[in-house]
C-alpha cells in the first residue's frame, strides 16, 4: 500500500474518531440538560406544594367569619354570663361527646344559675375533633348550628337544647343539618330564615375549623375539659370529684369577698351584642386527667 493511501486511511480513521468524539460531547450535554430540567421541574412542583399547603394554613387558622360577641385571640370562644363576674368558667365541649352530654345535662342548670347570680362568666370553645375520629359531620354541623345561635343571641338556649337531645355519637343524625334547625323550635324566637340560612350554608364553617386548630394546639385531647380559673376541675378539683353543690362551692370559695357580676354586662341577652376581642385568660398550657 503506498504512502499516501495510508495517510489517507489514518486521515478518515482521525475524522471518524473526531466525530465519535464530538457526539459523545453533544449526548453528554443533553443529558445534562435533561437531568437538570427534571430537577427544576420537581423543585418547581414541591415549590407550589408548600405555596398551596402554606394557603391552606393560613385560610384555615383565621376564620373569615366569627359569630357576634365572640372573644379571645381570633375572637374562638362564645361567652355567656356576666362578664365582670368574679369568676370564669373554661368549657372545651364537641356536639357529638357524650361525656361532653353527660356534664351538660348534669350541670348546665347550676352553670347557669351561677351565672345568672353574677358568680360566674362562661367562656365556650366548641370543637368538632370527633368527625375526624369517628367520621361523619355532626360536630362540625353541631358546632356550626351553635355558632348559628350565637350570632343571633340564643347560644344558650339553644346549646342546652343540643346537649339534652344529644344522639349517640356512633349514629351522627346531625349530619343532616335539618335535624338541628328542628331542634331550635325549642327555642323561642331562634328558627328564622337568617338562622336557617347560617346553618344550611355553613356560614361559621371556617372558624368552626379554627376552633379545633386552637383546641389542637392547647395541649388538651379530651373532652370535656373544664377549667375554673384556669385550673382543671373535670373530673376532680384536687381530691374533690365535681358534683353541682361542690361547683358552688368551689365557685364561692373563689369569690369570696368579691364584687359579683352584674346582668347587664352579660354576652348572652336575647339580642346578640358586640362584645372588643380580647385575649382568653384561660387558654391552657398542660392536660388534665379525664
Amino acid at each position: 500500500m503506498s504512502e499516501k493511501n495510508r495517510e489517507g486511511k489514518r486521515s478518515a480513521r482521525d475524522q471518524m474518531r473526531e466525530q465519535r468524539a464530538a457526539q459523545e460531547a453533544r449526548d453528554a450535554r443533553k443529558k445534562k440538560l435533561i437531568v437538570l430540567g427534571a430537577v427544576l421541574a420537581v423543585l418547581a412542583v414541591a415549590v407550589g406544594i408548600g405555596v398551596a399547603v402554606q394557603s391552606n394554613r393560613s385560610s384555615s387558622d383565621t376564620p373569615s367569619a366569627a359569630p357576634a360577641g365572640a372573644i379571645g385571640n381570633k375572637n374562638l370562644v362564645i361567652p355567656d354570663g356576666p362578664a365582670n363576674a368574679p369568676s370564669t368558667l373554661t368549657v372545651y365541649e364537641d356536639p357529638r361527646c357524650p361525656a361532653c352530654g353527660q356534664f351538660e345535662r348534669e350541670f348546665a342548670p347550676t352553670i347557669d344559675q351561677l351565672q345568672d347570680q353574677g358568680k360566674l362568666y362562661g367562656n365556650y370553645h366548641i370543637v368538632s375533633f370527633i368527625d375526624r375520629h369517628d367520621g361523619g359531620k355532626g360536630s362540625k354541623n353541631g358546632a356550626n348550628a351553635l355558632a348559628c345561635a350565637q350570632d343571633a343571641g340564643y347560644f344558650r338556649a339553644y346549646h342546652d337544647v343540643l346537649y339534652r337531645n344529644q344522639p349517640q355519637e356512633t349514629v351522627d343524625p346531625w349530619k343532616d343539618k335539618s335535624q338541628l334547625i328542628t331542634l331550635a323550635k325549642q327555642v323561642p324566637g331562634l328558627d328564622t330564615p337568617a338562622f336557617e340560612q347560617c346553618v344550611n350554608s355553613n356560614k361559621f364553617g371556617s372558624w368552626v375549623s379554627a376552633v379545633e386548630q386552637d383546641f389542637d394546639k392547647s395541649g388538651y385531647t379530651s373532652t370535656p375539659t373544664v377549667l375554673l380559673n384556669g385550673k382543671p376541675i373535670y373530673p376532680k378539683n384536687g381530691t374533690e370529684d365535681i358534683t353541682p353543690d361542690n361547683l358552688v362551692k368551689w365557685v364561692n370559695e373563689a369569690n369570696a369577698g368579691k364584687t359579683l357580676g352584674t346582668t347587664g354586662s352579660a354576652s348572652a341577652s336575647p339580642a346578640p351584642t358586640s362584645t372588643a376581642a380580647e385575649t382568653d385568660p384561660n387558654q391552657p398550657a398542660a392536660s388534665p386527667a379525664g
